[in-house]
């Protein structure tokens, strides 16, 4: 029988900020822990994770695109993304309009590549999710989209809505 975690009304006293705060801790750790094995093994952290991530769920985005998503430095997505387009998981084109764009496509091993960092997190979420039920889910996606940036969550919800 699966533990409940307590319920509070009183979930704005420190404590039960505390709580919340720990728990969302305690799920990234083992959220990422079987995509970092995975990533570990080709010599790729989770830098690598998000881009190939994100360049699959948004085809030929600009590497200007992908920055103000991930809001990284132009440094860190470079050194990330040469090594990806290196390794052959990224391809880059010149756009269409403005030869000086580069338009970021997965290849076909970073779709498989992605697909598989995916899948082990898809289990996890999906498990986690039939546990707790529709209402649970509703509120969880309220609470994770209030935490972002009220500047911040139109950018979100499209992105999602996808």
């Amino acid at each position: 029988m699966q533990r409940k975690i307590p319920q509070s009304n009183l979930y704005l006293r420190e404590e039960e900020l505390r709580r919340g705060i720990e728990l969302l801790y305690f799920a990234y750790r083992d959220f990422t822990r079987d995509p970092d094995k995975i990533l570990a093994e080709s010599g790729f952290g989770r830098a690598h994770h998000r881009v190939l991530y994100f360049v699959g769920r948004n085809p030929a985005t600009t590497v200007s695109g992908l920055l103000k998503l991930l809001r990284i430095t132009k440094q860190s997505l470079s050194r990330v993304l040469g090594q990806l387009v290196e390794d052959g998981y990224i391809d880059q084109q010149p756009g269409t309009t403005d030869r000086r764009q580069r338009l970021l496509h997965l290849t076909e091993k970073g779709r498989d590549f992605e697909k598989q960092l995916f899948a082990s997190q898809r289990e996890r979420v999906a498990r986690a999710y039939k546990t707790a039920g529709p209402d649970a889910v509703a509120g969880f996606w309220e609470v994770l989209l209030n935490i972002v940036d009220e500047s911040e969550r139109e950018i979100v919800l499209r992105q999602i809505e996808k």
